[in-house]
């Protein structure tokens, strides 16, 4: 600690960057346009990852961003992943209050606790997905769901760590 203070590598007094409030959209927005990247898959494996970005700084920080923000976000989720327009817009709004309804609700979460929210979470996104296929006519068998899901459970414990190095390096820490 003193040789900490008698270097001058002291953490007191440092702020976020300038760039610190935008660094969690853009991070889901990159998320979203992971969808654009030229896989080809006749059964649809991958899961929405701008959802699980989203997931992932949210039950991270609540502070970063209003609730209000997951209606733009969503909105550009659904122009690049292909769904209807406002699909992810009240999908994300919905989940985003309901984040916010459980913070207020739990006295304390852990790893686990999250990761099972994360999880539901994950499951609907893709069970709302399939019925709106099925909605539209496409013939879908339930197992289809189950790739994407498993998949997205999978993928929210190295997001989770990657938004955690984001927060540390936005906010210099």
């Amino acid at each position: 600690m003193v040789r900490a203070a008698l270097s001058g590598r002291t953490r007191i007094g440092r702020e976020p960057a300038p760039y610190a409030p935008y660094v969690p959209a853009a991070t889901v927005v990159v998320g979203s346009l992971l969808a654009a990247l030229p896989i080809i898959s006749m059964s649809g494996w991958y899961p929405d990852f701008g959802f699980v970005v989203l997931i992932s700084w949210r039950l991270l920080r609540a502070d970063p961003w209003p609730a209000w923000w997951a209606a733009p976000l969503g909105l550009i989720n659904d122009l690049f992943t292909g769904l209807p327009i406002g699909f992810s817009v009240a999908l994300w709004s919905a989940t985003m209050l309901l984040l916010d309804l459980i913070d207020r609700r739990t006295m304390w979460r852990d790893y686990w606790i999250e990761w099972v929210l994360a999880a539901v979470l994950l499951a609907i996104d893709q069970w709302l997905q399939w019925q709106l296929a099925r909605t539209m006519g496409a013939d879908l068998p339930r197992t289809r769901m189950l790739p994407p899901i498993a998949i997205s459970v999978c993928i929210f414990p190295p997001s989770a760590w990657i938004v955690a190095r984001m927060d540390a390096w936005r906010l210099r820490r």
